[in-house]
């Protein structure tokens, strides 16, 4: 497994195999973000069910948090040997010509999105392990016990305007981070070899789609609150 790993192409297979993980719970969780904006009740049902089912909080949610680690301090190797192979070449030849600034900066724009995660983690997910775990409280309910409080606290989070910024930005950089990085995931496993050209437009249309969809969900509750 070392071997593997030690390897160019393991590593780049780590790297995609890791970027194809967070592809879908990104999917999964604008999916069940997006509901707020229409339906109070089923964002909150939906927010319990992940919140309370076994098999998410114990098995999934680990994962996942794994998954992110290693995407970061994988993409993070990769740049760094990246850059380091590229020092002599760069000599020569005008990098910038032949590829684009995001593809060459996607330590940067990964390093600002890893910071809005630790913001996130900070607005959402300890506040929620507190009260589950450490208060014991797995109602999900109010204070008053009327109704779950999910939405109450999304809402809540989104009344400041410094925060919703902040999100906003967070969300633009992971457009132009995804752009280069959903091809790139499937041209590292061969995936786009004869069909190049569709890979990049799916791939298009995911990156502004998704980090769009968390946009709207910030913006929404921050002008309705």
């Amino acid at each position: 497994m070392s071997g593997f790993f030690n390897s160019s192409i393991g590593r780049k297979y780590a790297m995609a195999l890791s970027a194809f993980f967070l592809i879908i719970f990104l999917i999964i969780h604008v999916s069940v973000n997006i509901t707020s904006v229409f339906s109070k009740d089923v964002f909150n049902e939906l927010s319990h069910f992940m919140g309370t089912n076994p098999l998410i909080q114990f098995a999934m949610q680990p994962v996942l948090i794994f998954g992110v680690i290693f995407h970061f301090v994988m993409g993070f190797i990769l740049e760094m040997k990246n850059k380091s192979s590229r020092q002599v070449k760069y000599a020569k030849n005008n990098g910038a010509a032949n590829s684009s600034w995001m593809s060459r900066n996607m330590l940067l724009s990964g390093a600002v999105i890893l910071a809005f995660l630790v913001l996130h983690f900070i607005d959402f997910w300890l506040p929620e392990m507190n009260v589950k775990y450490l208060q014991g409280d797995m109602s999900g309910l109010l204070s008053d016990g009327e109704g779950y409080r999910y939405y109450e606290e999304l809402v809540h989070k989104f009344e400041n305007p410094l925060r919703v910024g902040a999100y906003v930005i967070a969300f633009i950089l992971l457009a132009l981070h995804l752009l280069h990085g959903f091809t790139s995931a499937f041209q590292s496993i061969g995936a786009t070899m004869g069909r190049r050209k569709t890979v990049q437009n799916i791939g298009k249309a995911y990156s502004i789609l998704i980090p769009l969809g968390f946009i709207i969900v910030a913006l929404f509750h921050h002008f309705n609150h």
